[in-house]
């Protein structure tokens, strides 16, 4: 059994702009991850805030390659393009998982901020070498376990005749549609993937924060309490841009499902946020700015 991917078949004369704007977005997004996975690879000496920026670039990377190029491929066809019942719960499985795992590694980087600023002295302690593999690894085992019983779930489903994905990849919402249930108990899954996946590490660092914003408030000097926010940013930034989108198409019913809408949202995090991310963190962060102005130097260096 195979479904039909639509992609963006109702736009088929925009398809030639749509292909050379999503080609390049890609190529940037895929340049800009791999600039800094390969920034932080040649740190000898890599902050646990690196370590986890390195993680969090291998994850865009493996997500983005996940979704896009098929996306592209769908573009260059007429009605939409074929997917096999494997590669399309494959697909979902790998987005599930890499998104997952970017929620926890976005809670164990709430984590290492919290113990930057609310426990200095004992920073390098906490956050040894050996704590953050073991948080990394936890974030991706747990993103994929949740992962793995979602798809299952989804793919146990009576699906109806048409085996139309009205939607440019295998999202869950998508293939939810095509099942040939009335009730909500196939959205049972999906609701306790969200709370695990979603709500879950979203208490952590809100907790992670709520802690961070008592101790800056004790802080009388507004020089140093705005430098302490400074390192936040970023992190802030990431998390807002990941959960606003993750929460508007994961958390609300069935019925309430808009493939044009959906769509739309879906292009903004599986094309935009991967985008911005090393955007974000390569302009805010001074540990990421400090490794490149180091790899230009001693590009120059080694040329002249």
């Amino acid at each position: 059994m195979e479904f039909l991917l639509l992609g963006f078949s109702e736009l088929f004369c925009l398809r030639v702009l749509l292909f050379l704007i999503f080609l390049i977005i890609h190529l940037v997004t895929l340049a800009g991850n791999m600039m800094i996975f390969i920034a932080v690879f040649m740190e000898h000496s890599r902050p646990p805030m690196l370590f986890f920026l390195c993680q969090l670039s291998i994850i865009e990377l493996c997500y983005t390659l996940a979704i896009v190029p098929k996306a592209l491929l769908g573009l260059m066809v007429m009605n939409g393009i074929t997917i096999s019942f494997i590669g399309c719960a494959a697909q979902m499985y790998l987005f599930v998982g890499l998104g997952g795992a970017e929620c926890f590694l976005l809670a164990a980087m709430s984590y290492d901020r919290y113990i930057a600023i609310c426990q200095p002295l004992h920073y390098a302690v906490v956050m040894s070498e050996g704590l953050c593999l073991r948080l990394s690894i936890a974030c991706c085992l747990g993103g994929f376990a949740v992962a793995l019983e979602l798809t299952v779930s989804v793919f146990h489903l009576p699906f109806c005749q048409s085996h139309h994905i009205n939607h440019f990849f295998c999202d869950v919402p998508a293939v939810l549609h095509l099942a040939c249930t009335h009730s909500y108990t196939p959205e049972l899954p999906l609701l306790a993937a969200c709370v695990l996946l979603l709500l879950f590490p979203f208490l952590l660092i809100l907790t992670s924060y709520v802690c961070i914003a008592a101790v800056l408030l004790r802080i009388n000097s507004s020089l140093r309490r705005g430098k302490a926010f400074s390192t936040c940013f970023s992190h802030l930034a990431v998390t807002l841009l990941h959960y606003g989108c993750a929460s508007f198409m994961y958390i609300r019913p069935k019925s309430s499902y808009s493939p044009a809408r959906d769509k739309m949202v879906s292009l903004v995090y599986t094309n935009i946020t991967p985008l911005l991310y090393p955007l974000i963190y390569s302009l805010r962060n001074k540990e990421i700015r400090g490794v490149l102005r180091k790899i230009v130097n001693s590009s120059l260096n080694y040329s002249s």
